[in-house]
């Protein structure tokens, strides 16, 4: 089996918000935003595991355009495809049908400012990020780093079910000039629709996009699935599958050359949105599914990625423009990081041996420090 696309984690929340909400194209949500931004972290690291999730981004960014005017706006919204006040109400539909009692998966989705200690916010800014994104405002005293530092991991580790700490260096954080930290949370657990059996997990060759090729253990399964056929632009021909969850409105997304010798360097800049949506017009076909068994953890600094779309008057001292964040103060953004995990596995533990499923679980962590 040669590497796969990993893209196939980025797309779980955005493939549910699709069977929801049909009438809105996802580009109009502004996730594809962040699948732009994927392919441009794609780019810098072409030889490592990449973990994102496009609709994380998209949430920071609507938080801080919420805040924004002039050229600054006006930039969010050109790359971002949409004003975050014209989908408020689909946003808010789309959170509520994903963390619904009735969905199997267990689906979590939290937003916060941290505001240090006497900072004042415009009163529409607090009640839009609440309304829109239930994001809970906590003030912290960041002349004191360490403390502030531990506050944000804290709320972090808690809503990722105790998957990411220590998101947040005291290091980031600048004891005379931090103003505010944005954080975005994602935590997403659920058991296969169809399971794999532990009896078929075998090690078996993977070939990596170093070139080498490694043993390690896969999954194996013989089911009906949609699957299909896709290619580039160019030509390179991919090979797609869906894996449904137990839960019935989350789907984990699969794409794999066709070809061993392409590299998924020349794939990735075709994925998006309107790519995405075109998968999930494919028909079920019985496939012998082999998958390998991984535990992905990476961060990323998104600030140049998000420059290079466009995005470029918020990182700038002088040309910032959140008056609607605050008037007080003149702030703009100094740091833009994520960080991710993902695990592909067996359940081994003795209180879910008995379902045997293999569990997906995707954690997306945001973090928009240093407001100065």
């Amino acid at each position: 089996m040669t590497s796969l696309l990993l893209v196939l984690f980025a797309v779980v929340y955005l493939t549910s918000a699709q069977s929801q909400i049909s009438p809105i194209s996802l580009e109009e949500l502004g996730s594809d935003i962040g699948i732009q931004v994927f392919n441009q972290v794609v780019k810098t690291k072409p030889h490592d595991n990449v973990v994102m999730s496009p609709h994380g981004i998209a949430s920071v960014l609507s938080m801080l355009q919420l805040g924004a005017d002039g050229k600054t706006k006006k930039q969010l919204t050109t790359a971002m495809r949409y004003k975050v006040n014209v989908v408020g109400k689909i946003l808010r539909r789309i959170n509520k049908a994903i963390v619904a009692k009735k969905n199997k998966d267990i689906v979590t989705t939290a937003n916060a400012v941290f505001a240090n200690s006497g900072f004042k916010m415009e009163d529409a800014f607090v009640g839009k990020n609440k309304e829109i994104f239930q994001c809970h405002v906590t003030n912290v005293d960041f002349q004191d780093r360490n403390t502030a530092a531990a506050m944000i991991n804290q709320w972090v580790k808690n809503e990722t079910k105790g998957m990411i700490d220590n998101l947040v260096s005291s290091d980031l954080l600048d004891s005379t000039m931090t103003r505010l930290v944005v954080v975005n949370a994602l935590y997403f657990k659920g058991l296969w629709k169809s399971r794999f059996q532990p009896e078929n997990t075998k090690k078996r060759t993977f070939h990596g996009p170093d070139g080498k090729s490694y043993q390690v253990p896969m999954l194996a399964q013989l089911s009906l699935f949609r699957s299909g056929s896709a290619s580039t632009p160019s030509g390179l021909w991919y090979n797609v599958i869906e894996l449904p969850y137990h839960g019935g409105t989350v789907s984990m997304l699969v794409a794999l050359p066709t070809d061993e010798n392409t590299p998924l360097s020349a794939i990735i800049p075709h994925i998006s949105t309107k790519t995405l949506q075109s998968w999930m017009t494919m028909t079920p076909k019985r496939v012998q599914l082999i998958l390998p068994k991984f535990t992905v953890e990476a961060d990323a600094n998104l600030k140049e990625p998000l420059k290079n779309l466009g995005i470029t008057d918020m990182f700038d001292s002088y040309k910032a423009n959140f008056t609607k964040i605050t008037r007080s103060e003149h702030v703009y953004v100094s740091h833009m990081l994520q960080k991710a995990k993902i695990e592909v596995k067996e359940d081994g533990t003795k209180a879910s041996a008995a379902t045997g499923n293999t569990q997906f679980v995707i954690i997306s962590v945001f973090i928009v420090g240093g407001m100065l």
